[in-house]
């Protein structure tokens, strides 16, 4: 399996980090995770381009989540692609639907099918995921690929969530603000880090990072080095990850 980090920042982009989404590869299977602002031009220089990209799953609704969504089905329509499957939570239809109202001429243009998920298991592109509920201001749910690859989408870090990811190869997780911001709906070092210590999991990757980390990333990586001594690095935009 390849997981390639597209887009690791926020609602709040830099110049070198783009919003949400990640391409989860596997024996000739590609699934998009998540369409951010900025994903199209990321498949674009990752290579494999949106051309090939006929499945979206969302983990929920904000827009730095959702809004290259659109632009993809006008892209693959004008490429000459005739389908797209979009999955995600409870809401996924009518956030298709509105979209399509909005902008009229998309409508029709492709055989686009739109599936709901709960917390459980379901397949998606020919894999097998297990979602599950997290804590965010919306319905948002965190999916886990077999024993390799769990990807928390945005939450803050609770005992249920490090439970479902414990014994992943490999663990992406929001971690949006260092420990001086007030927040809630998402982790900070220090909460992440008691939340993930003792649990066995292979390497830890930071997503979701808001400006406000920008030249405190080794601060951070100290916080949750406090209570959890796995392998924690910063993800970063087109990085690819091989898990076996």
């Amino acid at each position: 399996m390849r997981v390639t980090f597209l887009g690791t920042g926020s609602a709040m982009p830099t110049g070198e980090r783009f919003q949400t989404g990640l391409l989860v590869q596997d024996e000739g299977r590609t699934l998009l995770v998540d369409c951010g602002s900025g994903i199209l031009h990321r498949l674009q220089q990752s290579g494999v381009g949106y051309e090939s990209i006929s499945t979206v799953l969302l983990t929920h609704h904000h827009l730095d989540h959702v809004a290259d969504l659109l632009p993809l089905m006008k892209a693959r329509w004008l490429a000459g692609e005739e389908h797209l499957e979009v999955v995600g939570p409870q809401g996924t239809k009518s956030l298709v639907d509105g979209l399509l109202e909005v902008h009229e001429y998309m409508q029709d243009k492709l055989d686009l099918q739109v599936r709901e998920v709960h917390p459980g298991d379901f397949s998606i592109a020919g894999f097998d995921v297990s979602a599950y509920e997290t804590r965010h201001s919306l319905p948002c749910l965190a999916y886990r690929f077999d024993d390799r690859f769990t990807f928390s989408g945005d939450s803050e870090a609770f005992a249920g969530l490090a439970n479902f990811a414990e014994g992943s190869a490999i663990l992406l997780h929001d971690c949006s603000f260092p420990d001086d911001v007030d927040v809630s709906n998402h982790p900070t070092p220090e909460t992440l880090g008691r939340e993930l210590a003792g649990r066995e999991i292979g390497r830890v990757y930071l997503t979701h990072l808001y400006p406000h980390t920008e030249g405190r990333h080794e601060e951070m990586l100290e916080s949750i080095g406090a209570h959890y001594d796995g392998d924690v690095r910063f993800a970063e935009d087109l990085t690819t990850v091989s898990i076996e």
